[in-house]
């Protein structure tokens, strides 16, 4: 048994059993993934994958048990050689941030010129998508961490933590009949056309909870992923826009007024989550800490073992 063979045998279930696709992802060649597949079942005794002629198919009972294990051992050996690596260089390496465009737009900023103030020397990269895209890349070790809002909360395999609230606002012009009211209510919003975000980001679905509750389907005559594009048309008098609290600047956005409704769609909460039993270099608890002053090494630590079951804000 070797090191090989397990990759071989993760790939395999990465790239949904084609073994082609397998090899090229390792730089290796299919018969020999294939042989070395063949190889290990043979010494385990068990058949790992269920076949159809020459091609697998997907992953016997036994499989599944002997997939699980593979994937703590490639964990391991991948947390032994970040350990290898921070202590030959402690201020410098690689960094992946997996995040939505709301969270990189607008929240992540400052934080990122803070911390590439104190560690100029780590190469640092954004990832973005929607939650579910941001979480699987944190499950696949294509990145260090997620940051969302509760939409990945609760995901198989990663420790999620709070970052900090936020609510969301009514955009509209300067002249809006909304503004003329003391405190906005859902049905007084809903006989607007609404532009807001996609169903998979910030919050969407406390919008659609909320309105129906009451029995209301507003008109969503557009939706984007993008706050920017929300205020673009808003600004074009298309209708009323529903954005992160976030993404709304009095000084950038002159031609606007913003309308807090947190009383409507309630508060969001959004989220650091980190692969459960990866290894963080020291560089990335010093993020998570600009990102979220609450969240010391020691209380990530402890999340990590799984303590952090009534830690909220």
């Amino acid at each position: 048994m070797n090191l090989h063979q397990l990759r071989f045998v993760r790939e395999a279930v990465r790239q949904n059993y084609n073994l082609t696709d397998a090899a090229k992802a390792l730089f290796t060649s299919q018969p020999g993934v294939s042989k070395a597949i063949i190889e290990l079942e043979e010494e385990l005794g068990v058949d790992i994958f269920t076949r159809h002629g020459k091609r697998i198919r997907g992953l016997t009972e036994p499989g599944r048990l002997v997939l699980e294990s593979v994937e703590l051992i490639m964990q391991e050996i991948d947390s032994l050689k970040r350990i290898g690596k921070e202590y030959a260089a402690q201020d410098s390496g690689s960094f992946t941030i997996a995040t939505t465009h709301t969270q990189a737009r607008y929240t992540l900023p400052k934080v990122v010129q803070a911390f590439m103030v104190k560690f100029p020397k780590v190469r640092l990269s954004l990832l973005q998508g929607n939650p579910r895209q941001i979480a699987e890349m944190v499950q696949r070790d294509q990145a260090d961490l997620a940051i969302a809002t509760e939409s990945i909360a609760g995901i198989d395999g990663l420790v999620t933590l709070p970052c900090y609230q936020w609510e969301h606002v009514v955009v509209v012009a300067p002249d809006h009949p909304l503004l003329k009211t003391k405190s906005v209510s859902l049905e007084e919003i809903a006989a607007f056309p609404l532009i807001t975000y996609d169903g998979a980001f910030a919050g969407r679905s406390k919008i659609d909870h909320a309105f129906s509750l009451r029995g209301l389907k507003p008109d969503v005559l557009l939706e984007a992923i993008d706050a920017d594009v929300i205020k673009t048309y808003v600004e074009l008098g298309m209708g009323v826009g529903i954005i992160a609290g976030m993404a709304f600047d009095p000084e950038r956005d002159r031609n606007l007024r913003a309308i807090p409704v947190g009383h409507l769609f309630g508060m969001n909460v959004s989220r650091v989550a980190v692969k459960q039993g990866a290894y963080l270099r020291s560089y990335i608890y010093t993020f998570i800490e600009l990102l979220a002053p609450t969240l010391n090494r020691k209380l990530i630590e402890q999340a990590m073992r799984g303590e952090h079951e009534n830690y909220e804000l």
